[in-house]
């Protein structure tokens, strides 16, 4: 959606596009858009992108779902890439801002999150058991310990600006049926495979949790929030700003209704075992990996207000109506 959006810009002259899978259909043809087919822990393809003097980094590939058994190579892929970016980013001469995406899941949810509390910016990244928490996390201190080494050298850096947004969704994220996420699990609209035919027949009903909740960001919100930290007037050298609108999160009985099934109560006890049953059964086909039971039963509440008091952006949705609304640019 960046590359589709940042290219009708009349001050984008082109776009280096880089992925370890094929362009999807959406920009595969897109005139400002040179692709490299490429993973970015292997090397390589930092030569490739040199040659094209880019301005501006913004990074977002990510092996989100983990391999079952195999947390080695999601590490390589995901902090390895990570610090190669890093490296390239700061290693460039021509590169004089870097964006990069983390995740609200670095704060950890625990036992102990309120629905009161709002995490911000400058609290500890706590996730120390779900896999991309934790890779998340580590890249963001690579990336701070990067950040002072090339200052105390006296060496030029990029601007830097972490987002760490809340769950992304919109009508374009909805329409990828085949992209297992919470959303798609619970409206039954996962195609293909009979580890998806069973989710459906599972989430008959939206389990619901005493102390759970979720915040979602609108598509739409966090491409305009990129571009105002990638092309806007900013005065900042680094910064990290959670994404997420204020108001309400969205609780099970909201995802219920927006879904059309009821919520059932289920005891936390019961979902960590469902969690390691569906994890170990389908080797890691319905990515509930370990650690990940309590992002399904403890809340993290992000306060994301610090955009708009920095950058003066306004949020276009609120969580509740991120979550239902066919509205947007891709509606």
């Amino acid at each position: 959606m960046l590359v589709d959006q940042f290219s009708k810009r009349d001050d984008v002259e082109r776009i280096i596009g880089l992925d370890k899978d094929p362009a999807p259909a959406l920009i595969a043809r897109n005139q400002k858009l040179i692709f490299i087919q490429a993973n970015t822990s292997e090397r390589g393809w930092e030569e490739q992108v040199r040659a094209y003097a880019p301005d501006i980094v913004i990074h977002t590939a990510w092996q989100i779902r983990c391999f079952y058994g195999n947390a080695k190579l999601a590490w390589k892929w995901n902090v390895v890439g990570t610090r190669a970016v890093f490296d390239f980013a700061f290693g460039t001469s021509s590169v004089k801002r870097l964006v990069h995406f983390s995740t609200a899941s670095i704060y950890g949810a625990y036992a102990s999150n309120t629905f009161e509390h709002l995490f911000t910016e400058d609290e500890p990244l706590r996730e120390k058991e779900y896999l991309y928490g934790v890779e998340k996390g580590q890249s963001e201190k690579d990336l701070q310990v990067r950040f002072a080494q090339q200052q105390q050298k006296g060496h030029p850096v990029p601007q830097i600006a972490i987002v760490r947004p809340a769950a992304i969704t919109g009508p374009r994220g909805r329409a990828m049926h085949h992209r297992f996420g919470l959303q798609s699990a619970l409206s039954g609209t996962l195609k293909g495979s009979f580890v998806y035919r069973l989710v459906r027949m599972l989430v008959s009903f939206v389990p619901s949790t005493p102390g759970w909740c979720r915040q979602f960001v609108h598509e739409d919100d966090v491409a305009d929030i990129v571009a105002s930290l990638a092309f806007g007037p900013t005065e900042y050298a680094y910064e990290i700003f959670n994404l997420t609108p204020p108001g309400q999160p969205v609780f099970p009985a909201d995802m219920a209704k927006a879904v059309g099934k009821r919520a059932l109560p289920v005891p936390v006890p019961l979902i960590r075992l469902a969690y390691a049953f569906f994890w170990n059964a389908t080797l890691g086909k319905i990515p509930t990996a370990p650690g990940s039971w309590r992002f399904y039963s403890y809340p993290i509440v992000m306060d994301g207000s610090k955009i708009t008091r920095m950058l003066g952006y306004r949020y276009r949705m609120e969580s509740g109506d991120a979550f239902v609304k066919n509205e947007g640019r891709y509606a």
